[in-house]
């Protein structure tokens, strides 16, 4: 049995454009996914969020349900077109009001609201007329986004994250092009990571020196990482694996903790990858009042010596040329999720080590975690026992970390209810609650009964 601190955080997790819809309601202006969900061929079944799970007409039943469950924090993203419709210029009144009143709700109900400022939904005007976040400028961009959002809810918001999951934003968006805006190349996807990484620069610069005295709230990232296992015991797996975490993790943490990329990218991307000017090294390194981590899955990796690497089946040759590494899965893993993912609880073990170990224990709060599965309705419930294996596997294994001195925070859980998930469109479940998206009824699974009971005793 493993107790809990007593102010250990217990949440789950959404996002703006997976469960919001009314895509063209209340002044909000068009974002890259809109676009990009419109555009034949990029999601499965041309599945788009225009309605979604309809959150934006459904905050007090939505609220509900997290007051039924008994979390202490709820994380969910703001929609930077709600706010500013173009991505710059005036404030919009009813996207402000819109938010003022979930986070209102949330108080209400002793649930502490957890803003994400940016997740993926960029503007789709900034993209088409100022070429996003390709551009130098985005980061001036985002910093007024952002100053706007500390002045019209920093009254009451305490945590905010500048950026969910950059290396999603980077890689889908600018490298393979799966993801909106749908561009790829070998090349743009470290542009983007550099402004990314000065857009937090210069917006926690503005918390920091402008707002926290008197708001008293902490500000951070949240980088997404699997864990990579080495494939055999030789020096060259070993080497490989660490790469492959540099290049995942350590391209976004190390210049947020140390102030600069990592060697091993310095050294295999030579003169595609950005240089810090000592102004921005200086304004991102210590910039994160807390460590955001999103986890989901585990990868064995092996050392890949070929020359001209090639991974032309990705139309995209950067990161696995860069990485020289190879991926795969171990048998005895067993069942993976319905998005393929292995599950490995020990990989998340491993990996809070590993960043306690490369940052210097910093307070980290697991801010993703979840798994999709195939979830049916059998005698009017749905009885998700693999989610339940899933999670109590996961938070185990995060007590494991804790017992060896790392200093996890809390746990979010991916997601409240099944959503939009992105180029999947709606053929993939991770929430606690089932969405019927003809009807938009929600449903608890007992997923969502075992998670409540779980916070109830704070302990496993």
């Amino acid at each position: 049995m493993f107790k809990f601190p007593k102010d250990f955080v217990w949440g789950t997790s959404t996002s703006a454009y997976q469960i919001e819809g009314a895509w063209l309601d209340g002044g909000k202006g068009l974002s890259i996914w809109d676009v990009f969900s419109h555009t034949p061929g990029k999601t499965l079944n041309g599945d788009n969020a225009d309605v979604a799970c309809d959150h934006y007409n459904r905050l007090e039943e939505d609220v509900q349900l997290l007051k039924n469950l008994g979390v202490t924090a709820y994380r969910f993203s703001i929609a930077w077109t709600r706010i500013q419709p173009t991505g710059y210029g005036e404030r919009n009144k009813e996207g402000v009001e819109f938010y003022s009143k979930l986070i209102d709700l949330l108080l209400e109900n002793n649930i502490d609201p957890w803003v994400t400022l940016y997740h993926w939904d960029l503007p789709a005007t900034l993209d088409m007329e100022k070429d996003g976040w390709l551009n130098p400028n985005s980061a001036d961009y985002f910093a007024e986004y952002a100053r706007i959002c500390f002045e019209e809810f920093g009254d009451r918001v305490t945590k905010w994250t500048t950026f969910n999951e950059p290396w999603v934003t980077t890689i889908l968006g600018y490298g393979f092009g799966n993801f909106a805006p749908g561009r790829t190349s070998n090349t743009e996807p470290y542009i983007v990571a550099h402004n990314l990484l000065r857009s937090h620069g210069k917006a926690a610069k503005i918390y920091h020196e402008e707002f926290q005295s008197t708001q008293k709230g902490i500000i951070g990232v949240c980088n997404n990482c699997d864990w990579r296992e080495p494939k055999t015991n030789s020096e060259a797996d070993k080497e490989a694996a660490e790469r492959a975490l540099e290049f995942y993790l350590g391209w976004f943490a190390d210049p947020l903790y140390k102030g600069e990329y990592p060697k091993s990218m310095r050294e295999n991307v030579g003169d595609r990858l950005p240089k810090f000017t000592e102004e921005d090294s200086a304004m991102i390194k210590g910039s994160c009042d807390f460590f955001g981590l999103n986890h989901y899955t585990t990868m064995l990796t092996e050392n890949d010596d070929r020359e001209n690497i090639k991974n032309d089946a990705d139309g995209f040759g950067g990161m696995d040329e860069d990485e020289k590494i190879i991926l795969s899965s171990d048998e005895s893993w067993g069942k993976k999720t319905t998005m393929g993912w292995n599950i490995v609880p020990w990989g998340l073990t491993k990996l809070l080590k590993w960043i306690d170990e490369r940052y210097d224990n910093p307070e980290i709060y697991i801010t993703e975690n979840g798994a999709g599965f195939d979830d049916k309705f059998i005698d009017g419930k749905i009885n998700d026992v693999e989610r339940i294996k899933f999670l109590d596997s996961y938070i185990k294994a995060t007590t494991v970390a804790i017992d060896s001195g790392v200093n996890v925070k809390g746990y979010f859980v991916w997601s409240l209810l099944d959503n939009f998930e992105w180029a999947s469109g709606y053929s993939q479940r991770f929430g606690m609650h089932h969405v019927d998206f003809k009807t938009l009824k929600r449903t608890p699974k007992e997923s969502a009964k075992w998670y409540r009971d779980l916070i109830k005793k704070n302990e496993i």
